[in-house]
């Protein structure tokens, strides 16, 4: 007898937002002037006191985070230039006034949610049957910037998840000095972005073929522009140039720290207000290895713009801008592997159906077209992916959500052609999973989402968030799925 109808089961756990994970980040005043006037204070006490107050705060601080003392000296070392000339403030000063320029952040004090999944780069140790995985999550917290945190867990042969217990300590990544761009993608990428004139060509003359951040400074430098130049275009090319240049960046966390630990905080102008929704995949390369990428939606406060993240380890992460008339609206998620020699990505263009379209080159989308459209009461508002499509062999397996009466958000199925993927082989008529009652309340009511799931063992394992809140698990049959699908 042919199913119709499959729910996904819910087994948990629930993840929930934990306040105690703190951030040691810069405190900024609102202006130079307070800046200085602060420094000015600090510097008037008097020795002993200055001491006193550093060793205090040390005290208070110490034990909720790693390398306190480093992160206080390195502030100092960012802000000393409110000194007055010649002043050498004693190690202990210096500490303090690093103090007064930093504050706690507890990056998912509001919510922990959209969570997305991937097998682990390690499955070394594990149970027979079991599988290890890292769990991304969206975290939100004061003045609703969102960020990328992680969790590792595993996966058992009789599909219960297990998930180890976080790392206290939470950091950011530093960045990388030295990072090279590679000049022919960055012209193309100003071409893109209608940037690209003479003056862009003569600073990219000056260039080596791959070149990085402090030898663009210098050549722009050189090229005389200042703050009163006259010629306007050419002083809005070269914001243009360093914006993209800052928006492509490199960070790494070092080796000694848990993936547990490690926080992708906002860093870049284009998602100075959140990296939301973050779409991992293990994408196969041609050679046979694998790179983790993520399509997340870069936020600004004004513009959201979906973007690019790349990372071999989780440990040393590019962050990229995407280019192209197609890099628009939200919910961009990459093809696991290239399907006929070309990347596949799915996305949703005008906030109501789901299009794909394909590229020979990752940075740069265009063509899309509508693969998919609201058809079931369920989804009458809009449809949007739920991550990356999972190959099996039955074809693509793609989770969506639909939105319905209320604004309520459900998540559905449907099933493309391994081959040819604009072709919707399957579809399920009915939700595959719904908010419940003990689901409903949350920051964003009545929705039920996730950024991508995995098969292990002939069972889909579906990370998914609730009402914007928290986070647990969900599975299903994969043979039960697919015979659903009409």
């Amino acid at each position: 007898m042919k199913i119709t109808n499959v729910h996904a089961k819910r087994i948990g756990p629930t993840l929930t937002p934990d306040r105690s994970r703190v951030l040691m980040r810069p405190f900024r005043p609102t202006s130079d002037d307070i800046s200085r006037r602060i420094v000015e204070r600090v510097m008037a006490l008097p020795e002993e006191e200055a001491a006193r107050l550093a060793s205090q705060v040390l005290g208070g601080f110490a034990n909720r985070h790693e390398h306190i003392e480093k992160i206080f000296s390195a502030r100092f070392e960012q802000v000393k230039i409110y000194l007055e000339p010649g002043a050498q403030p004693s190690p202990e000063r210096q500490m303090l006034i690093g103090a007064y320029f930093t504050n706690e952040y507890s990056p998912e004090s509001a919510a922990l949610f959209n969570p997305s999944i991937v097998p682990h780069p390690d499955q070394s140790g594990l149970p027979k049957g079991a599988l290890r995985f890292i769990l991304s999550l969206r975290a939100t917290g004061e003045g609703h910037i969102s960020s990328i945190t992680f969790r590792i867990g595993t996966v058992s042969a009789q599909h219960r998840i297990t998930l180890a217990p976080p790392v206290p300590f939470v950091m950011e990544p530093e960045r990388v000095p030295n990072a090279a761009y590679v000049k022919g993608l960055f012209a193309h990428k100003l071409e893109e972005a209608g940037v690209q004139n003479d003056f862009c060509r003569r600073v990219l003359d000056r260039l080596h073929d791959d070149f990085t951040l402090k030898e663009l400074h210098a050549v722009l430098l050189a090229s005389g522009l200042t703050e009163d130049t006259s010629d306007a275009t050419a002083t809005r090319a070269a914001r243009g140039i360093l914006l993209l240049a800052e928006s492509n960046y490199e960070v790494h966390f070092t080796p000694d720290s848990q993936i547990s630990q490690r926080v992708c905080f906002p860093s870049a102008p284009s998602q100075s207000n959140g990296i939301e929704d973050a779409r991992f995949v293990r994408f196969l390369n041609d050679d046979g290895g694998f790179t983790y990428y993520a399509t997340y939606t870069a936020y600004d406060g004004k513009i959201t713009l979906p973007q690019l993240l790349e990372t071999p380890d989780f440990l040393h992460f590019k962050f990229r801008t995407l280019n192209g008339p197609a890099v628009q609206n939200k919910g961009m998620a990459l093809f696991p592997r290239k399907i006929n020699g070309q990347y596949a990505m799915l996305s949703r263009q005008d906030d109501e159906n789901i299009l794909i379209m394909f590229s020979a080159n990752l940075h740069f989308w265009s063509g899309p077209k509508i693969l998919l459209s609201p058809a079931q009461p369920w989804e009458f508002i809009k449809l949007g992916n739920c991550g990356s499509p999972v190959e099996t062999e039955a074809g693509w397996l793609v989770l969506s959500h639909g939105v319905g009466a209320m604004r309520k958000y459900c998540l559905g199925a449907f099933l493309l052609d391994l081959n040819d993927p604009t072709r919707v082989i399957g579809r399920l008529r009915e939700p595959l999973l719904c908010p419940n009652e003990a689901e409903r309340e949350g920051y964003v009511p009545n929705v039920v989402y996730t950024c991508g799931s995995l098969v292990h063992e002939h069972e889909l394992i579906i990370p998914y968030a609730m009402s914007d809140s928290a986070t647990s698990f969900a599975t299903v049959s994969l043979d039960e799925l697919l015979a659903a699908m009409e």
